[in-house]
C-alpha cells in the first residue's frame, strides 16, 4: 500500500512540475511587430519583469506606433525604440535584469544602453531595443571569444552560435529580455536595407506593436 502511495505521490509531482512549465510558457507576453518590411513576433521573459512590464506598458499606450528602426547595421542587429515624434526615448532607464541563460543568439530581443563609462551598472533605455541578427560562428573563433571575454560558452551557445548565429561578444553585457518566434525572414529584409552614414536606413522601416492575446 506504501509503495502505491508514494508512486501517486511521485506521479503527482511530476504532473505538478509539467503544469508548471505548461504555465509559464502560456503566461509569456506576446507581441506583433508589424513592419513595414513584414511582421516579427516575439515572446517576453517573464524573470526579467522590470524589462517585460515596461515594454507592455508603452505598447499598451502606442508608444512604439509609427517609430522606425533608427539604426541598422547587417550581420549584427536592427535597432528600434524612439518614439514616432524622433525623441531617442522616453527619459528613464530600467535597472539591468543581466540573466546568463539568456544570449544574444539569432533572434534575440535585448535593451539598448548607454556606454559602460557613463553607465557603469549597464541600466538599459527605457525604450529603445535591438533584435539580434549577427553572424554564423566556427569553434576556432568562438573559442577565441572565450579567451578574449573570459568566458565559457555553455553547450547551448555553442551550438546556437555555430548554426542560427548571433552576437556572442555582447552576452553579459546587456539585458536580453525576450526572442522572436516567427520572422526570422523579416530581421534578415531590415538587416539588408541601404543605410546612410549613423547607420539608419536610407528609406524609413516603421514600426507597429500590438499584443497577442
Amino acid at each position: 500500500m506504501k509503495k502505491i502511495i508514494v508512486f501517486f505521490l511521485g506521479m503527482f509531482l511530476i504532473n505538478l512540475a509539467g503544469f508548471s512549465q505548461v504555465d509559464q510558457a502560456v503566461t509569456e507576453k506576446k507581441f506583433l511587430i508589424k513592419t513595414s518590411m513584414g511582421d516579427i513576433t516575439i515572446k517576453l521573459y517573464n524573470d526579467t519583469p522590470q524589462h517585460r512590464d515596461n515594454f507592455v506598458k508603452l505598447v499598451k499606450e502606442g508608444f512604439y506606433n509609427g517609430s522606425i528602426f533608427h539604426r541598422v547595421i547587417n550581420k549584427f542587429m536592427i535597432q528600434g525604440g524612439g518614439a514616432k515624434s524622433g525623441t531617442a526615448d522616453v527619459g528613464y532607464t530600467i535597472p539591468a535584469e543581466i540573466l546568463p541563460k539568456y544570449f544574444h543568439k539569432f533572434g534575440a530581443l535585448a535593451a539598448a544602453r548607454i556606454g559602460d563609462q557613463f553607465n557603469p551598472q549597464r541600466a538599459s533605455s527605457g525604450s529603445q531595443f535591438y533584435i539580434v541578427q549577427g553572424n554564423v560562428y566556427t569553434d576556432a573563433q568562438l573559442n577565441s571569444f572565450e579567451q578574449s571575454l573570459n568566458k565559457k560558452f555553455t553547450a547551448e551557445e555553442r551550438e546556437a552560435y555555430k548554426t542560427v548565429g548571433g552576437t556572442p561578444h555582447l552576452d553579459g553585457a546587456y539585458t536580453v529580455f525576450g526572442e522572436v518566434t516567427e520572422g526570422f525572414d523579416v530581421i534578415n529584409k531590415i538587416a539588408a536595407v541601404k543605410t546612410q552614414p549613423g547607420d539608419k536606413p536610407i528609406e524609413d522601416v516603421t514600426m507597429e506593436i500590438i499584443e497577442i492575446k
